[in-house]
């Protein structure tokens, strides 16, 4: 969420913000509610401090035996009890409708960021690796999937419906040997600590990290007051919601392997085919809790640790900046690594590493505070995957397919493979 005093301040960057978004201009609106509310709080505000003098003339009052004052200064008291409850009413629905506006506009891209209306206008920063130079033809991941007897999504759809697959044998221990090498990872040698959260949040939960309300219909709602967390950013960054934290014990590095659901609502006719866009998949995140001054630094080595998985699996990608039309509600400024899938010939997103700034912080309400210092500070909050474990199995599978038909197992996979080398056919 915004900061109420930045916007009232600079209504004109803002609503240039919204533009480079692709959103309506809001400023002119949210300062009107603003003023609004204001106004019914000092109005509010002016009744209780009358109340409260009078009482106390009151007091004064009977104690010199003047009645007919203190009736009068009685009757007043009386009348602003009776008009107090309008007043704070008129006060909750300002609020009401001022927060329910701030809870739906995107965070304010940092300068750098590149302007563009979508995915068309993001720019290239680097590149690593090279392309798979074979002799034979390339092929999608389902086809060497199939062809191998190791996905099979004509039982998951019997199952589940569309959007899910069942890995049997070498598939399947390849997707877990991918999620443990990556957490051994980012735990033994980016500094990570590693949690197990829960896979079912509160309201409460995806408002702090911005999901609800905007995106309410790109989740699973498993009851009431209950939802399956679309990625482990929103367990894991709302661990320090409504705490104060020593700025000494910044930054805090999470990360956690889990499966992760979403609805994929407007995603029809895309990826049907194969594990690219799923309704559950394993993920790896990594999440980032800093003060204000060192969030963009830990952008840049967040990112660099989802690239040292590409680079030890040996998968060819780019590092993409996303134009402002582009990045999540969240986000300030977004990494995308895009890995090269040959049966595709084009790149796919395999990670996606943000800086949000103080944005989730207000809304879930976490500071910290220097020591010896009464002032507290809204943390800077960072998030990236690191890196999505399905697509990972895609690029490998892809990657490292033998003109027999079979699929090598990188290198660094091998010890988690139980010694195996190659994935053939099953059966």
């Amino acid at each position: 969420m915004l900061d109420i005093k930045w916007i009232r301040e600079n209504p004109e960057a803002l609503d240039k913000a919204l533009a480079a978004r692709g959103a309506e201009p809001l400023a002119e609106k949210i300062v009107e509610l603003d003023e609004k509310r204001r106004s019914v709080v000092q109005r509010l505000q002016d009744m209780q401090s009358r109340r409260n003098a009078a009482s106390k003339e009151i007091g004064a009052a009977m104690g010199r035996k003047d009645t007919e004052t203190a009736e009068k200064l009685k009757a007043e008291v009386a009348e602003i009890k009776t008009t107090m409850p309008q007043a704070e009413e008129e006060e909750r629905a300002a609020s009401a409708a001022l927060d329910a506006l701030l809870a739906g506009i995107p965070n304010v891209p940092l300068a750098d960021v590149p302007v563009g209306k979508d995915e068309a206008d993001n720019v290239e920063v680097r590149q690593w690796g090279k392309k798979p130079g074979w002799n034979h033809p390339a092929k999608e991941h389902f086809e060497i999937g199939e062809a191998l007897g190791g996905m099979d999504f004509e039982r998951a759809a019997k199952l589940s419906g569309s959007r899910f697959t069942v890995l049997t044998g070498a598939f399947a221990r390849l997707e877990r040997a991918l999620g443990q090498f990556m957490i051994d990872m980012h735990t033994g040698e980016h500094g990570y600590e590693e949690v197990s959260p829960p896979l079912l949040v509160r309201d409460t939960a995806l408002y702090g990290t911005g999901q609800l309300p905007k995106f309410a219909d790109d989740l699973f709602r498993a009851s009431e007051d209950r939802w399956m967390i679309p990625t482990a950013e929103v367990p894991l960054t709302n661990l320090v919601a409504g705490e104060i934290l020593p700025a000494e014990k910044l930054p805090l590095r999470y990360t956690a392997l889990t499966y992760c659901f979403r609805s994929e609502a407007g995603s029809a006719g895309r990826d049907t085919r194969g594990m690219l866009r799923q309704h559950q998949f394993l993920k790896c995140e990594m999440v980032s809790i800093t003060d204000a001054e060192s969030s963009l630094d830990e952008l840049e080595r967040m990112t660099s640790a989802a690239e040292d998985v590409l680079k030890k699996l040996g998968l060819h990608y780019r590092v993409m900046a996303l134009s402002t039309g582009d990045m999540g509600f969240s986000a300030r400024k977004t990494y995308d690594l895009e890995v090269w899938l040959p049966g595709q010939n084009s790149y796919r997103e395999i990670s996606s590493c943000s800086v949000c700034g103080d944005f989730q912080a207000r809304r879930m309400n976490a500071r910290y505070r220097a020591k010896d210092e009464k002032q507290t500070t809204f943390v800077h909050t960072l998030n990236g995957s690191g890196v999505a474990v399905g697509r990972a199995l895609i690029a490998v599978v892809e990657n490292y397919l033998n003109e027999d038909g079979s699929v090598t197992v990188p290198e660094v996979l091998v010890p988690y493979m139980g010694g195996l080398t190659k994935i053939e056919a099953q059966g």
